[in-house]
């Protein structure tokens, strides 16, 4: 999955004077969550692991689940079902977690299933229309034969409030982790 760091570098847009949208072709990675399918561009996504045991992070926000152990790097695993409105479902031996950039962390989405790597015609979120304004944290839409698919972009994912509650979650666990026990 490096191959696909680069992925922003292979993303073409298409229109002409007779289109309104602008269309974007982006390599992505399909999920499941409850029977839905979702992407997020392969440029974010590092790797995909199985679901392991969560540690919890009591202080951090509700949408963090905890924190897993991955290679030797504290990663905060977040419920996506809480972000996208489905409801919580305890992590199953099945799962897999999406390691991903989420801006300047590295985060673990908990998933049912990765279901593989596609190239999508996206439309922007701006002009798909009759999308929910609560979904502030989409890239954009894409039509496939299965139907519609969401693009999240994982920079959003987060509010700021999460964002800074989760940094000091974390940040207090590794001081925890650090400090001498007597």
């Amino acid at each position: 999955m490096e191959a696909s760091a680069n992925a922003r570098d292979r993303i073409t847009r298409r229109g002409d004077a007779s289109e309104s949208a602008v269309t974007t072709s982006v390599e992505t990675l399909l999920f499941e969550l409850s029977g839905e399918r979702y992407a997020l561009p392969m440029c974010d996504v590092i790797e995909i692991v199985r679901a392991v045991a969560v540690r919890a992070l009591p202080t951090a926000p509700a949408i963090t689940l905890g924190i897993i152990d991955v290679r030797g790097d504290i990663v905060p695993v977040l419920d996506a079902r809480v972000r996208f409105g489905h409801p919580h479902k305890t992590i199953e031996l099945s799962d897999q977690f999406l390691i991903a950039h989420a801006g300047p962390r590295r985060v673990a989405l908990h998933v049912d299933a990765a279901l593989g790597i596609e190239l999508l015609t996206v439309l922007a979120v701006d002009d798909a229309g009759n999308l929910p304004s609560a979904l502030g944290h989409l890239a954009g839409v894409a039509a496939t034969e299965e139907g519609l698919v969401l693009i999240h972009d994982l920079r959003a994912f987060l509010s700021q409030a999460e964002a800074v509650a989760l940094d000091a979650a974390l940040e207090s666990t590794r001081s925890t982790a650090e400090s001498p026990t007597e």
